[in-house]
């Protein structure tokens, strides 16, 4: 009649748990903004030392073998021990412990009860267990209705699986290792900061043969007890974060609209400059064309309407004195000028005496001598190259101007 009264007790607070579930979902009254709707993430990333927790709690463990029936049902209390740790506020993962460990007394014998006490005439059988698992949590809560770090019920559902180990009686040689699996329903109530009352509802899947039986074996479980939350306990929404450098992000905004009217005033005032360059390059373009029309002015064309250039030599006299040495000088320097390296423009050089004063002979060794002196001057002083300079001796008779017979001609 005990262990009848015990499991109406574990089933009704099963019953009560899930009932209350969909008033977890009711609590969001202070999860929303102005426009009601639910607030969610993204939120930042968490360090990791932060949102660890620690949960120890005990309870009732039943254990169900070859079949469903209260003749295989077997009731003993239970302890659970967790370690995890929540990434976002919707997914996490623990590692725990669940142990069992029961005492009967049976009126026939079995594998973990096989010596009969002949005090009592019955046989002492002993099972106990111990699950190391690990779990992967989803708090439907957040992942629904969005986190809110003071909700007082969070509904997390969870898949477990691990190493679970069997034992019975020291003088008993039994014992067995096997692979389990199952499902949960865990409660986290907040009582104040840091600190959860956990209401943890778990069903475990193994082989019968951990308690020398055949088929399946179920072990609904639920315990009752405490978890301490480790390290900074809660999540930032990322807009939150992001809040704090509004001010900020505003006054350089601002900056940039500033700076992006000053640019646009800039890029207005180098349009107008680009259109007045493109005027201008545009009348410079017509002018040019209009130049590259005219025939162009050649060294040819300007050596071809020069008159001849004449310089005067004393009687008797084969080199320049001072004035006519400068009167060279002018000349030179103006056919150095114009002198077109491309063109053949061949000077004369036209050596003159007068035959009135001195002999043929000498005459004739003047005007050479006056012709020579030129090219030479022209060639050592002033650069010309000497196969454009043709020299021509003349001795003129009877001149009209005696002064042009003592002068050497330069021809163009």
């Amino acid at each position: 009649m005990k262990r009848l009264n015990l499991f109406l007790g574990a089933a009704a607070l099963i019953a009560v748990s899930l009932t209350a579930s969909p008033a977890v979902m009711a609590q969001e009254n202070g999860n929303r903004d102005e426009n009601g709707k639910i607030v969610r993430g993204p939120y930042e990333t968490n360090r990791f030392g932060d949102n660890w927790f620690i949960g120890v709690a005990g309870g009732v463990n039943l254990f169900w073998n070859e079949g469903l029936d209260a003749d295989n049902l077997k009731i003993a209390p239970s302890i659970d021990a967790n370690f995890g740790k929540w990434f976002t506020p919707s997914v996490g993962m623990r590692v725990g412990y669940q142990g069992l460990n029961s005492q009967v007394w049976s009126e026939t014998a079995t594998k973990l009860g096989p010596v009969l006490d002949k005090d009592k005439n019955m046989y002492h059988e002993k099972f106990g267990y111990m699950y190391v698992h690990g779990d992967f949590l989803w708090n439907i809560s957040n992942a629904l209705s969005g986190y809110k770090e003071t909700r007082f019920w969070n509904f997390v559902p969870y898949l477990h699986a691990g190493f679970f180990r069997s034992y019975g009686l020291d003088n008993v040689d039994f014992a067995d290792n096997e692979f389990a699996m199952g499902a949960g329903l865990l409660h986290n109530l907040r009582l104040v900061d840091r600190l959860d009352l956990i209401i943890d509802m778990r069903a475990t899947v193994v082989n019968g043969r951990v308690r020398a039986s055949d088929g399946v074996a179920v072990l609904p479980s639920v315990t009752m007890g405490l978890a301490v939350d480790l390290g900074w306990p809660n999540f930032v929404r990322t807009s939150t974060v992001l809040d704090e450098y509004a001010s900020v992000a505003a006054d350089q905004i601002a900056a940039l609209e500033v700076a992006a009217v000053a640019l646009e005033a800039a890029n207005l005032a180098l349009e107008q400059e680009n259109a007045s360059l493109a005027a201008a390059n545009g009348r410079l373009t017509k002018e040019n064309k209009q130049l590259k029309s005219v025939t162009p002015y050649s060294a040819a064309d300007f050596f071809s309407e020069m008159g001849p250039a004449t310089v005067y030599f004393n009687i008797g006299q084969t080199v320049l004195d001072d004035k006519e040495m400068a009167h060279m000088e002018y000349i030179a320097q103006n056919i150095l000028s114009k002198v077109d390296q491309e063109t053949k423009i061949y000077i004369t050089i036209s050596g003159k005496a007068d035959s009135s004063t001195g002999s043929m002979k000498r005459n004739e060794y003047l005007s050479k001598a006056r012709g020579e002196y030129i090219c030479k001057l022209l060639v050592e002083q002033y650069g010309i190259d000497k196969d454009r300079l043709v020299l021509q001796p003349e001795v003129i008779t009877s001149p009209d101007q005696p002064a042009l017979s003592r002068a050497v001609t330069i021809i163009f």
